[in-house]
């Protein structure tokens, strides 16, 4: 499946200290622009295919302190940009349930690593959606948590006003645990009875795949019959969100990657180099102009969530486009990112989950939103979802075990 790009030998992987923490005997995965001591850390890239990391990145360190044996570095799409993970230079992963479509981006690997039973865990970072959009199309979970609680050291940028590490497992409870010990403190135990979930329709844009709909439509009815208060609610500027947040992500990857791109542009991947160069044209202007978008935007949704608990999405509005599909990198990305950038640039958590079945085959997938630091009330009404729902209990036709 293409999903590993480094197996870690055993002695690297482990931390003897935390041989009985409550990570003990899990297997964990990580992205490859995640660094571990004395592994290579490529970031997908040929400028870094020869580059071994000194040390752990935090978010490694604390995973073998819990007992986790990290097993490997994940494929993803190259410097992660992208989402479909198929611009990487080690070749793109291979989506488990249907070698023909993307598996998502940026951490495609991770979610196909879960899914297939490579690893238990696996570690994403998301900007745009990389965490979300791999969890939906490969029929896991994956959160998105604040941005700032997690420690970023150690980890290759995109943008410091979006990056966030985090957890990609079947279930949300291993989700839950392994966030516990990546934030030093556990969520478990929150309420997650009579939530207000609000359920904006349209959410971005009315053009949503009907099966998508009306796999989220079903959720919708789960959550009136465990007791909580639907609403319907728009989110407020979420139509022009994703541009607010293209700016600033594009603007850091032309900074970050100037000198590569003056120098050995042809070293990209050609996807690649087109997204990192449409930040050339980002003047000082348009990024202070989308700060103060940004800053309007969280201030909305303070506002919002002080009048409900929880927003549900769908997290793609597409099936999974075949690979090769005639789209531009650039439409491609636009298109399958529409419902997750909205909530990159709202500094609360997301979770990913599984919902549903496309007549495809494919998986699909819907977001669950909450203010700040509330980590704890997603993963909660995510439990108790998944306790009533076996969308998270599939497994695809391509996995390492039957056994799970």
């Amino acid at each position: 499946m293409n999903t590993v790009i480094s197996w870690v030998p055993e002695e690297l992987g482990i931390d003897p200290s935390g041989a009985q923490g409550p990570l003990n005997g899990v297997r964990i995965g990580v992205k490859d622009n995640i660094e571990v001591a004395g592994v290579r850390s490529t970031c997908g890239s040929a400028y870094f295919a020869d580059r071994v990391a000194d040390r752990d990145a935090a978010c490694v360190a604390a995973l073998k302190r819990a007992g986790a044996t990290i097993t490997s570095t994940l494929n993803l799409a190259e410097f992660a940009v992208g989402v479909t993970s198929q611009n990487s230079a080690s070749g793109g992963p291979v989506n488990p349930w249907d070698a023909g479509r993307v598996p998502g981006g940026s951490s495609g690997g991770s979610g196909v690593a879960v899914a297939a039973g490579v690893v238990d865990v696996a570690l994403g970072t998301d900007t745009g959606g990389s965490i979300r959009l791999p969890a939906a199309c490969c029929g896991v979970t994956g959160l998105r948590p604040s941005t700032g609680v997690l420690d970023m050291s150690g980890i290759f940028p995109v943008s410091s006003y979006f990056d966030t590490v985090g957890p990609l497992a079947r279930t949300a409870r291993q989700v839950r645990e392994t966030f516990a010990v990546l934030a030093g403190s556990d969520v478990a135990g929150v309420d997650a009875d009579s939530l207000r979930v609000a359920v904006p329709r349209p959410f971005v844009t009315d053009d949503v795949d009907p099966a998508i709909a009306d796999a989220v439509g079903e959720t919708v009815e789960l959550l009136r019959r465990l007791g909580h208060r639907v609403v319907e609610c728009p989110v407020p500027h979420s139509e022009s969100a994703q541009d607010v947040v293209y700016t600033l992500v594009y603007s850091d990857l032309a900074r970050t990657h100037a000198e590569r791109l003056r120098d050995e542009p042809t070293r990209f991947q050609q996807a690649t180099r087109e997204r990192i160069a449409l930040g050339l044209t980002i003047s000082d202007e348009q990024r202070a102009a989308a700060l103060r978008q940004r800053d309007l935007f969280r201030a909305a949704m303070t506002d919002m969530f002080g009048e409900i608990d929880v927003v549900l999405t769908p997290a793609m509005p597409v099936d999974l486009p075949r690979l090769g599909g005639g789209e531009t990198v650039v439409a491609q990305a636009r298109r399958m990112g529409q419902l997750t950038y909205p909530w990159s640039l709202h500094d609360g958590p997301t979770l990913a989950l599984p919902v549903g079945v496309h007549p495809s085959g494919m998986p699909i997938g819907a977001q669950l939103t909450a203010a700040r630091l509330h980590e704890g009330t997603l993963l909660a009404l995510a439990e108790q979802i998944q306790a009533h729902s076996e969308w998270h209990l599939r497994v695809p036709p391509v996995r390492v075990s039957s056994d799970v």
